[in-house]
C-alpha cells in the first residue's frame, strides 16, 4: 500500500510538470530541425547577395525611347497647368501650343472641327502665360473641361521657339490622397505591423526601381535577376511585417520553395506555347527601342515577380495557422498538419479563382473585342494575348496549390504540439 500511494503521489506532479511546460508555446522539433531551416535561409540569403552583387547593373545610361523624345532627342519635359475655358472651334489657330500672353489668335475657318482649350501654364519658364490646344473630337481623345489640371508637354526646337501640348491629366493629388487615406486604414487597423508592412512596400519598389529594372535593361538573364530580386523582396517584407521568429522563417523557406517552382514553371509555360509577348504593344516597343533585352526574358520575370504577392499571402497564413494549432491544441503533429491544411484548402479555393478574376479582369477590353469578332472561344483562348494571362493564372494557381503543403509540413515540423513534449 505504501508503494503504491508513493507512486500515485508522484503521478500528479508529473503530469502538473509537463502540463507547466506546454504552456511555454510552440518549440522545434529539436535542435536539428531549427538548425536545419536557419542554415537553409542563411545559405539562401548569401546566394541571393552574391547573385545581386553579379547582376548588379552597371549604371549606364540607356538611349531614350523615341516616343519618349523631344525634338533634341532628350527627355519629354512636362509642365502643370490648368485649364481656363474650352469650346468647340475650327482647328488651324496659329496660336495652337505657343506661349501666350495675350488672346489667341482665331482659325482661318479651313480646318476640322476640334475643342480648343486655353491653358494657363503653372510650371517651368513660361510659368504665368497661357497656351492654346487644339485636340480633336472622337474615341480616344481628352476631354477638357474648366478647371481640369493637366500636364504639357513642352518643346524647344532649334531656333529657341517653345511649344507645348498636351501630355496627360495632373493626377498627384488625387493619388497622394488615395496613398494616405491606404497608409492611415493599414496603420489603424494593424498598427504597428502595418506600419512595417508599408515600409516593405517601399522597400519592394526600391528593389524593383534600383535592381531590378535597370539589370533587365542592361540585358542581364531575367530568371536570375527576377529571382535575385524576389528573394530579396521576400526578406525584407516578410521578416520586417511579421517579425524573425521560427514562424515566419517557416514561412519565408515555404515561400522561397514555391516561388522556384514558379520559376520552373513559368519557363516550362512560355516554352511548351511558345510565347512571344510581342503581342503586346508595350513589349513591341521594348523589343524596337531596347534591342538588348529579351522580350520573352521579360516576360517570365513577370510571371515570377506576378506569384509573389500571391505566395507569400498564403505561405504566412498556413505557418500561423500551424503553429497557432500546436500551441492551442493537445494533438499529435499529424493531426496538426492535416488540421492546416484544411484550412489550406479553403485558402486555395478562395485564392484561386481570385487569381484567374483578376487576370481576366486585366483582360477584359481584350475579351469584348474579342467577342464581337465571331471569333470560336478555342480561337480565342490560344490566341497569344489571352494565352499570356491563362499561363499566367494556371503557373499561379499551380504555385499556390503547391504551397501549401510544403509550408504546412515545414511549420509542423518546427511547431512541436503538446502531446510531443517532454519535461
Amino acid at each position: 500500500m505504501r508503494a503504491n500511494s508513493g507512486a500515485t503521489a508522484h503521478y500528479p506532479v508529473r503530469v502538473a510538470h509537463s502540463h507547466s511546460h506546454s504552456l511555454a508555446g510552440p518549440s522545434p522539433l529539436g535542435p536539428l530541425a531549427a538548425r536545419i531551416v536557419v542554415s537553409l535561409l542563411v545559405a539562401i540569403g548569401v546566394a541571393v547577395l552574391i547573385g545581386a552583387a553579379l547582376l548588379w547593373p552597371s549604371g549606364e545610361k540607356a538611349d531614350i525611347p523615341l516616343p519618349f523624345q523631344n525634338a533634341a532627342g532628350g527627355a519629354v519635359t512636362t509642365e502643370s497647368g490648368h485649364v481656363l475655358s474650352s469650346t468647340a472651334a475650327t482647328c488651324g489657330s496659329p496660336s495652337a501650343g505657343s506661349v501666350l500672353t495675350s488672346a489667341p489668335l482665331p482659325s482661318d475657318g479651313a480646318g476640322a472641327e476640334c475643342v480648343q482649350s486655353l491653358v494657363a501654364i503653372d510650371s517651368g519658364p513660361n510659368r504665368g502665360a497661357n497656351t492654346l490646344l487644339e485636340i480633336g473630337v472622337g474615341p480616344g481623345q481628352p476631354t477638357l473641361a474648366v478647371g481640369d489640371d493637366v500636364r504639357l508637354s513642352r518643346q524647344v526646337d532649334d531656333a529657341g521657339v517653345t511649344s507645348y501640348a498636351f501630355y496627360d491629366y495632373e493626377r498627384s493629388w488625387p493619388l497622394a490622397a488615395f496613398a494616405l487615406v491606404f497608409a492611415v486604414v493599414i496603420v489603424a487597423v494593424a498598427r504597428w505591423r502595418g506600419f512595417r508592412a508599408l515600409v516593405g512596400i517601399v522597400i519592394a519598389f526600391g528593389v524593383l526601381v534600383v535592381f531590378l529594372l535597370p539589370a533587365l535593361r542592361d540585358g542581364a538573364p531575367a530568371v536570375p535577376v527576377a529571382l535575385v530580386g524576389s528573394a530579396a523582396i521576400l526578406y525584407a517584407v516578410i521578416y520586417l511585417a511579421h517579425g524573425v521568429s521560427l514562424r515566419t522563417s517557416a514561412a519565408l523557406l515555404g515561400t522561397l520553395a514555391s516561388l522556384l517552382l514558379a520559376a520552373v514553371l513559368s519557363w516550362a509555360a512560355i516554352e511548351l506555347t511558345h510565347l512571344t509577348g510581342l503581342s503586346e504593344d508595350q513589349n513591341n516597343e521594348v523589343a524596337a527601342y531596347l534591342g538588348n533585352v529579351s522580350i520573352t526574358g521579360m516576360l517570365l520575370a513577370g510571371f515570377i515577380i506576378g506569384s509573389l504577392g500571391v505566395l507569400n499571402d498564403v505561405t504566412v497564413t498556413q505557418a500561423s495557422t500551424t503553429f497557432e494549432l500546436a500551441a492551442l491544441g493537445d494533438a499529435s503533429r499529424r493531426d496538426v498538419f492535416v488540421g492546416a491544411m484544411r484550412v489550406g484548402r479553403d485558402h486555395i479555393a478562395s485564392t484561386v479563382y481570385t487569381l484567374v478574376l483578376a487576370y481576366a479582369g486585366s483582360a477584359l477590353p481584350l475579351l469584348l473585342l474579342f467577342s464581337v469578332a465571331n471569333r470560336s472561344l478555342g480561337d480565342v483562348l490560344t490566341s497569344e494575348l489571352v494565352a499570356i494571362e491563362v499561363a499566367r493564372s494556371a503557373v499561379g494557381g499551380i504555385a499556390l496549390a503547391l504551397s501549401v503543403p510544403l509550408t504546412t509540413g515545414i511549420a509542423a515540423l518546427l511547431a512541436a504540439p503538446r502531446v510531443d513534449r517532454r519535461p
